[in-house]
């Protein structure tokens, strides 16, 4: 319920909970996972089936007893493991410790009309309303799904929606500061998780145990392994730092590619991480301490703000830009709910402004990076484009150039383009320019 009031993501809210409960055995803590994650990822859909069961709107509905009826729909319509009957009787024990009897009657009736139907219900007709049939039945926005009817085509859009509902995989990248890719996954075997080597790179891990807190291993611990998806450490690779350089890390967040960055640099040199959230930098210098690299300093500061004056130039910028991340929904299905059609032509306007910016710290023949981790070509291509025709200093750098061979198939015309129903990685974008002039 907590999800509806703010925005918090899943994975932080269930960690919580788990600490708080840790006597919990591991089928409770997978079932509340489960459930949270489900609930979350099919909301739309949930709530189509609660809008056909009620008269009452699910909007016009208590934010908390919805919640109550999502999870009791979830369970009857998503998981064979609970059986119908506790599904209702469970959501009808639970609505007694906050509701009131007639919500109480109103939450059994619905469930067990859900129930009754069984397979019988009304969808959208993907003859007449294509976008809306997808928009149901895979559970996303209806907007989402008509601006990538139109970028994409509906097939496509069809299987990006469906593996956005498949759990994605648990991807490591190895520090090879401290460890090498196999000492990394035999310390991982030797403790039970099962490792094997990315498809993609080579010095990165997937690992079949995305239930396991990673953070408790040895290997977590020692700074030997850190959690990065494949497309995020493409986008360090795309940069392709140097020992010695000078490198400017923008809008770094919690400095995951900040890291990746120094290491690929062997943690000689400079990285320069801004973000305005000091507490995301906090977070950052645990973990650069974890994997011990020591040349990132960090300024809590608004990138706009910043001058080349004090800072001096750089050898690299990159520009992780705030975007929509609809590329991660496989990771944080919250995101699909939280977005407004208007968002990705919104962010672009500040995603032009930040790269515009970011221009002004690079050195004559430094280079510029901008990505995002979104997938409508608002925020991607057409930033790229712009950038391209009002800097006529910078020139685009071809992406196959700085990419590894094994993910040629990722490349879209100059540029990194990464799919997760293609690729089986999170959806990316970067673009890289040189500084000529």
């Amino acid at each position: 319920m907590h999800l509806e009031h703010k925005a918090s993501h899943p994975d932080r809210l269930i960690r919580t909970v788990l600490e708080r409960h840790s006597q919990l055995d591991e089928r409770d803590r997978a079932l509340l996972t489960e459930l949270v994650y489900g609930v979350v990822r099919w909301q739309g859909r949930l709530d189509w089936h609660l809008d056909q069961l009620s008269k009452t709107k699910p909007d016009k509905i208590a934010p908390a007893v919805r919640v109550l009826i999502r999870l009791g729909l979830y369970q009857i319509l998503f998981l064979d493991r609970v059986p119908n009957h506790a599904a209702v009787n469970d959501s009808v024990e639970i609505a007694k410790t906050s509701q009131p009897p007639h919500i109480i009657k109103f939450i059994n009736a619905i469930l067990r009309e859900a129930v009754r139907k069984r397979g019988a219900w009304n969808y959208p007709d993907p003859g007449k309303d294509p976008a809306a049939h997808t928009a149901v039945m895979t559970s996303h926005p209806v907007w989402l799904v008509q601006k990538l009817f139109d970028q994409i085509g509906p097939e496509e859009t069809k299987l990006f929606c469906e593996s956005n509902n498949r759990i994605a995989p648990a991807v490591f990248r190895v520090n090879l500061l401290k460890a090498s890719r196999n000492g990394a996954a035999e310390s991982l075997t030797a403790e039970g998780v099962d490792a094997a080597p990315s498809p993609w790179l080579d010095d990165a891990l997937r690992v079949s145990a995305p239930r396991r807190d990673m953070t408790r291993t040895g290997a977590y611990r020692d700074g030997w392994i850190q959690a990065q998806d494949e497309a995020s450490q493409l986008v360090s690779l795309l940069l392709a730092p140097m020992p010695a350089e000078r490198v400017l890390d923008l809008c770094s967040g919690f400095g995951v590619k900040a890291t990746h960055i120094a290491a690929l640099m062997k943690n000689e040199g400079e990285v320069l991480s801004v973000d305005k959230s000091a507490w995301k930098l906090e977070e950052l210098h645990g973990n650069a301490k974890r994997q011990g690299i020591s040349i990132i300093r960090t300024l809590a500061e608004e990138v706009q703000a910043l001058d080349p004056q004090s800072t001096g130039l750089f050898d690299r910028v990159l520009v992780d830009a705030p975007c929509s991340g609809l590329g991660t929904i496989r990771r944080k299905p919250d995101i699909k709910w939280r977005g407004h059609i208007k968002d990705p032509f919104r962010l672009s306007r500040i995603q032009k402004e930040l790269v515009s910016h970011a221009a002004r710290f690079l050195r004559l023949g430094g280079v510029l990076v901008y990505a995002t981790c979104a997938v409508l070509t608002d925020e991607n291509e057409q930033v790229a484009g712009h950038i391209s025709e009002s800097h006529p200093e910078l020139r685009v750098e071809p992406a196959v150039e700085n990419l590894p061979d094994a993910c040629r198939e990722m490349i879209s015309g100059p540029y990194f383009r990464s799919w997760p129903q293609k690729h089986d990685v999170d959806g990316f974008f970067a673009a890289r320019w040189r500084k000529n002039t």
